[in-house]
């Protein structure tokens, strides 16, 4: 897909929906989201692996204007690895995005900076795009270690990509300690690490990297705070949980420029 530094709103579903829910839910979403939001922000929705197919499906038939996303894979081609997700699978289904080292997989499932590294150079070989997470725990946010972990995270999820396939990324600062608890970083602190973040890019990768790169933010995104969140210089989309879920807060979510100063 195209990067632009348009604003990129995505819905991951994580562990919900089968795949008649996903299918009711894309199609309340198709109504609510119209043509001319499309024009102006980028949406994709990452569907559980079971849902895949028929959320394409949904999408190509009626010619919906959502990005395919996922939310996991892994790294290799193939091999002895039961239950695992290829990435060549996912691209052969038209998905555009792929998650690497959310939260949830890093803290729940063990996957380190190595493994999340991987899993990005597998998706960028697959041509999709990698939405790249890192964030702080409570703990390292109090201890004033934000910056170490986050850059840190960074330094190691990059390794070895290319400036140009960094500039065609997304990544998603998802503090972990607003992630499903209804705290959100205010829009100053959300925009103090994204900013921290893309001056490192431009430390790693130049400039041109900088500015292309998408920055998401992730955490408790709602209708009511989106605007805001926006409004900020290097915040370019977020990363949207349980609120994706709900039709018509997502579809706000995304005309967030309609419901700016409510």
């Amino acid at each position: 897909m195209s990067n632009s530094r348009r604003p990129l709103i995505s819905g991951n579903w994580k562990m919900h929906q089968n795949h008649f829910e996903a299918i009711q839910l894309m199609q309340k979403l198709s109504f609510l989201v119209s043509k001319e939001d499309f024009e102006s922000v980028d949406v994709s929705i990452h569907p559980p692996f079971t849902d895949i197919r028929s959320v394409q499906t949904l999408i190509e038939v009626d010619k919906l204007k959502f990005f395919l996303g996922a939310q996991h894979c892994h790294f290799e081609e193939k091999g002895a690895f039961t239950g695992e997700i290829a990435p060549g699978f996912l691209s052969k289904l038209n998905v555009a995005l792929v998650i690497c080292g959310h939260s949830e997989r890093r803290e729940i499932f063990g996957e380190t900076d190595e493994i999340v590294n991987k899993k990005v150079h597998a998706v960028l070989s697959q041509k999709m795009t990698p939405i790249l997470c890192v964030g702080e725990t409570l703990e390292e946010r109090e201890a004033g270690s934000t910056n170490d972990k986050v850059l840190g995270q960074i330094r190691l999820g990059l390794k070895k990509v290319s400036p140009e396939q960094v500039s065609s990324m997304v990544i998603a600062y998802e503090p972990i300690w607003a992630i499903g608890t209804g705290k959100t970083a205010t829009s100053a602190d959300a925009q103090e690490v994204c900013g921290a973040i893309r001056r490192e890019i431009g430390v790693l990768f130049g400039s041109e990297t900088s500015s292309a790169v998408r920055i998401q933010y992730g955490g408790s995104v709602k209708a009511a705070n989106i605007a805001d969140l926006m409004s900020q210089p290097d915040i370019d989309g977020a990363l949207v949980g349980g609120a994706s879920l709900d039709p018509d807060e997502f579809a706000r979510i995304v005309q967030y420029r309609l419901h700016q100063g409510e």
